[in-house]
């Protein structure tokens, strides 16, 4: 079963005690400057690069003047306009996080701050995964650097970092409300805070929703009635009390996502994602559906078999911005496999993993344009939380430090080609 509170894994002699020696403050340390020099590199990635979507800083601004519409169209694509208002389709939980940055400075200069904010939000991510590699019992230190390493570096959070814009900065806030989510349901696991931070995500990146059942699933009352056997009398109450106070989290999200919805487009459930401008290429894959079995073959092509072309000068390939092979960029991730297969924690982690891929993989967009797949984010922080569980039981041994490497050096290539593409 799952160990409740977080997990101290046995040491080789038996299970060590919680150490006041040296160690115990220079991990505090060890993350500060991973996060600073992880905000330094992300923010040298992207301080040159305007994406010019900052749309997320007008939202705050329009949330502040009572209004859901924006006044102008930052770009071509991916506005709803209707008359002179200008609706913004994505999920609007990161215009609510940016919203004291916008009261206090005004849009304008907010969204000139756009790569800071990012860089901001991913060092932040960058914290939230060694936090998460703690409670999952990766007690080197040098192992977690390896993971965040994996995370940052050789997922597409270093490209939607670098690149920016409405779409990408819902990425790297999605993740951490996930990541946040999964370091509550390895530690407490208090059903309202994993409640709000669900409905938060879901508010931010859709398909994570799906990934609440698993959460429920993921509390310490399901394992207590599980564990009492058929003798417990009325075991199965904490259980549900705990689920209800689960959807009393998310509610206010999910209600506010209906209504927000309900005032700008008449119905509770059209987000404006199938109202959406888009380049003529897309709209025929939309017309297909918004989600649609038609789309599979297209999204793991780009997810899992599509490589970059090889080109004759520096740096001798080039991706064509529609997807890459999780293989080439992420190969560090596969190591996920050698989690422990012996507890129910690792198969739910699994099944949080394929829930959310699957709407992502049944989309018409793909994720156009990117470097890798940038909507397997909606679910990396579950295989990294497996990847913790494999590396607390075995280390991160050469092969898997060599995959990392190999993941990273890829990244390098995503920041040369947000800029060349």
């Amino acid at each position: 079963g799952m160990s409740s509170g977080p997990a101290a894994a046995p040491a080789f002699f038996g299970a060590r005690p919680t150490e006041l020696n040296r160690t115990s403050f220079r991990r505090p340390f060890v993350a500060a400057v991973l996060m600073i020099v992880g905000f330094f590199i992300f923010w040298a990635s992207n301080h040159a690069f305007d994406a010019g979507r900052g749309d997320f800083f007008y939202l705050a601004d329009a949330f502040l003047h009572g209004r859901t519409w924006l006044t102008t169209a930052l770009g071509p694509y991916d506005n709803v306009v209707i008359g002179d208002r200008v609706y913004v389709p994505f999920g609007p939980f990161p215009a609510f996080v940016l919203l004291p940055i916008v009261a206090l400075f005004g849009p304008g200069q907010a969204d000139h701050w756009q790569p800071v904010i990012n860089a901001a939000l991913a060092a932040i991510d960058l914290g939230l995964c060694w936090w998460m590699a703690a409670r999952l019992g990766v007690r080197s230190l040098v192992d977690r650097v390896w993971l965040v390493v994996l995370f940052g570096f050789s997922t597409q959070i270093w490209w939607v970092t670098t690149r920016g814009g409405v779409w990408h900065t819902g990425h790297l806030i999605a993740t951490g409300l996930t990541l946040m989510a999964l370091i509550e349901l390895f530690g407490r696991r208090r059903p309202l805070i994993v409640g709000l931070l669900g409905g938060a995500a879901f508010l931010t990146r859709a398909p994570v929703l799906l990934a609440m059942p698993i959460y429920a699933l993921m509390l310490g009352s399901v394992d207590r009635a599980v564990a009492a056997g058929r003798s417990a009398v009325n075991r199965w109450r904490p259980m549900l009390i705990d689920w209800l106070v689960l959807v009393v989290g998310f509610l206010p999200f999910g209600l506010f996502d209906l209504w927000y919805n309900a005032v700008r487009f008449g119905s509770p459930l059209e987000s404006g994602y199938s109202l959406a401008s888009l380049p003529d290429w897309l709209v025929a894959l939309r017309d297909q559906g918004l989600f649609s079995i038609s789309h599979l073959g297209m999204n793991i092509d780009y997810m899992f078999l599509h490589t970059p072309t090889v080109i004759n000068q520096f740096p001798f390939f080039k991706p064509d911005g529609l997807g890459m092979s999780i293989l080439i960029t992420s190969p560090g991730l596969f190591w996920a496999a050698r989690a422990s297969w012996m507890t129910r924690r690792s198969w739910l982690l699994l099944g949080a993993l394929v829930l959310t891929l699957i709407p992502n993989l049944l989309y018409y967009g793909g994720g156009w344009l990117q470097y890798g797949y940038r909507y397997a984010l909606d679910a990396i922080p579950f295989a990294m939380a497996l990847c913790c569980i494999a590396a607390a039981r075995h280390g991160v041994g050469w092969i898997w430090r060599i995959a990392i490497v190999f993941g990273v050096v890829v990244g390098v290539g995503g920041v040369y080609w947000a800029y060349h593409l």
